[in-house]
């Protein structure tokens, strides 16, 4: 086996698939997206080569950047949402009563589509008949929000079941990272007498800080191209408060069809969402590993 191994010719024929579904799939899509940005082009008819004018364009374009903006809020809001998350894990580790029927719960927006999530929460943010101003209007609110329909709350109210989309996903890794350490960890610690906030903070949460760093990258990374829920509840309205860059590209190449600048768009959306992957692993970077 260690000799048919040690064959570069077979190693090539294994990894090469894999080379040519990457490259198909991957490469030469962000390629032809680059080479259209080039372009005025409507998506059907002749391709007409502007050189950088659409990426200068987008510079300058106040929409690109309020929807950069509302992406970055999103990367902020997910991140922070990692901490609840947590949170909810290390209490369900902590072999509490039910703990398996939570996991389950927690489970249930990961089997829904986001489209399915979409309408249901238009409904529960509905300003007439919905669940929550009706329960807001129970205890004594006069004049709740249209959640959907007011640009100073929209984005607030649309981030609201992104996290909740995502929060079985994020619960299920920290539970399986922390059901990984060893117990006889924290028993020593319980018979030296540590507390269950010390033993979180002290012992479980640096053995799983590898983990935890690597659910900020997706987090981010996902948030600043996160698109179908939004684009289903709210299509990027009212007038822009809601709007994303994978929105907005998306508006620009398929709505307006002005191919050429949302292609420019999305590839910038590429080389934003690289540089902030870049900075956000060298921010979490640490020298040391705790090992167990």
């Amino acid at each position: 086996m260690n000799k048919v191994m040690s064959n570069k010719w077979i190693i090539a024929c294994y990894v090469l698939p894999a080379l040519l579904l990457i490259g198909v799939f991957i490469f030469i899509p962000l390629i032809l997206t680059a080479y259209y940005g080039l372009m005025d082009w409507d998506g059907i008819g002749e391709m007409e080569f502007i050189g950088l004018d659409n990426y200068i364009h987008a510079i300058s374009d106040e929409k690109f950047w309020d929807s950069a903006l509302h992406s970055f809020l999103l990367a902020v809001f997910s991140t922070l949402s990692l901490i609840i998350y947590l949170a909810i894990s290390l209490i369900l580790a902590s072999k509490i009563k039910g703990a398996d029927l939570l996991r389950k719960i927690y489970l249930i927006p990961m089997l829904l589509s986001s489209v399915a999530i979409a309408q249901l929460w238009i409904k529960v943010f509905n300003p007439s008949n919905g669940m929550l101003n009706s329960i807001l209007m129970a205890i004594g609110v006069d004049d709740p929000p249209a959640w959907l329909a007011e640009p100073s709350v929209v984005l607030y109210a649309i981030f609201i079941p992104i996290l909740w989309q995502y929060a079985g996903f994020y619960i299920l890794i920290y539970y399986a990272a922390l059901k990984n350490i060893p117990e006889s960890l924290v028993e020593a610690a319980k018979i030296d007498g540590a507390t269950p906030l010390q033993i979180a903070y002290k012992i479980k949460l640096p053995l799983i800080m590898g983990v935890v760093k690597v659910t900020i990258v997706l987090a981010v990374v996902g948030s600043l191209k996160y698109f179908d829920l939004i684009y289903v509840m709210t299509g990027g309205g009212p007038n822009g408060a809601s709007e994303v860059m994978a929105s907005y590209m998306y508006k620009l190449a398929f709505s307006s069809n002005d191919f050429g600048y949302g292609s420019a768009i999305g590839f910038l959306l590429l080389i934003i969402t690289l540089i902030v992957t870049v900075i956000v692993r060298k921010v979490t970077a640490t020298k040391e590993e705790i090992q167990y």
